[in-house]
């Protein structure tokens, strides 16, 4: 018997499709085969690149601001805003996918535009401010992030240091007195889904930044950067040193994480359990005879605990039969139904040229919708 009521949460299809766009491709393929179908659409994310758009429909407005990229070149984003409540995303405002010509910067890239819009929501009215790391393109430790929210950065002449990671070797002072006063007064919640110490073999270095351009040279100078960044604001803020770098998070989005967990009293919660909440998803799984997840690749990366894993997890705990498309998957039958899927429909398995899977994904998930149905 075809499922009466289904909800379809998935995330986008990089490179693609939206998350919204592709759970409108999966519904309109299961309603074209069953028509009698409730059919809600649950766009999800994790944290990382498509947050902000994701809670576009679920209660939140979006709301445009114009803050600084990676390399300080202005860029038009947007943060999402629901009452007090609001959610700022790195990878819209200074992440990867901001870089002029893709054009990668690991030394002097800038965490400023996400701090520009923490500052535009606390200015909208924001109580309380979520702060989605992912996608990151700078190793500043949320050097720049401070100083768009007041803080200075100053070497042994009292000078303002450059932006960027590699200066921060020249860091004798930081000075958070500027530092906006409401701030003490806005909660800050970090949605992120690793764990990493700031500095270390599995630093925000170590881990993060060769995929942000950084050589051997680059990741030794950073990683000495970072050293002298975190010595420097444990003595500002005194804080106990070892406690704030090792704390688990710090080392996300290039050090982001620590930045916002050591000078902003903020605190981390995983992405995917966060979003889902805001999303409402608990709610939305009321009488659902079907969940369809997935995204552009079903890997063992989506198991450590990307959006669709936390769907799967949902579904299960509401013992509610999972489904997962994707692009493509390089997990086995066993693993996906250990990760809770009772099926796994690939574009390829329709279309074997990944190109074309690429070109026409919306017209295939919706294919693969109407199996579904």
């Amino acid at each position: 018997m075809p499922a009466r009521r289904v909800v379809v949460a998935c995330d986008k299809f990089k490179g693609s499709l939206t998350a919204r766009e592709v759970d409108e491709a999966v519904a309109a393929g299961i309603l074209a085969a069953n028509p009698e179908a409730e059919v809600r659409i649950v766009p999800i994310a994790d944290g990382g690149d498509g947050t902000v758009a994701a809670l576009a429909g679920a209660g939140f407005d979006l709301v445009p601001v114009e803050v600084s990229g990676p390399t300080l070149e202005p860029v038009a984003a947007h943060y999402a805003v629901r009452g007090d409540l609001a959610v700022v995303e790195l990878a819209d405002t200074c992440g990867l996918l901001r870089l002029p010509g893709g054009r990668l910067a690991p030394l002097t890239a800038s965490s400023r535009g996400l701090g520009e819009a923490v500052l535009a929501a606390v200015d909208g009215g924001a109580r309380t401010v979520v702060i989605g790391l992912g996608g990151s393109a700078s190793n500043d430790g949320g050097a720049g992030m401070l100083r768009a929210l007041g803080a200075r950065l100053l070497d042994a002449a009292g000078s303002e240091l450059p932006e960027g990671g590699g200066p921060l070797g020249s860091l004798a002072e930081i000075d958070l007195s500027g530092l906006d006063p409401r701030l003490q007064e806005t909660e800050i919640v970090v949605a992120c889904d690793v764990d990493n110490p700031l500095l270390g073999p599995r630093g925000a270095v170590a881990t993060f930044s060769a995929q942000k351009g950084a050589g051997h040279a680059d990741q030794e100078l950073l990683e000495a950067a970072l050293a002298t960044y975190a010595a420097t604001v444990a003595a500002a803020t005194g804080r106990d040193h070892a406690e704030i770098v090792d704390a688990p998070g710090a080392g996300a989005a290039g050090g982001v994480g620590f930045a916002a967990l050591a000078v902003l009293g903020g605190r981390v919660e995983r992405g995917v359990e966060l979003l889902l909440g805001l999303v409402g998803f608990a709610e939305a799984l009321a009488g659902a005879d079907l969940v369809v997840t997935g995204e552009g690749s079903f890997d063992h990366q989506t198991l450590s605990g990307k959006a669709p894993m936390g769907v799967l997890q949902a579904a299960r705990k509401a013992n509610i039969r999972a489904v997962v498309v994707c692009g493509r998957t390089t997990l086995s039958p066993a693993e996906a139904e250990q990760a809770g899927a009772a099926q796994v429909r690939a574009l390829t398995d329709l279309e074997p040229d990944p190109e074309r899977c690429m070109t026409n994904a919306a017209e295939l998930l919706s294919q693969l919708g109407g199996e579904l149905g």
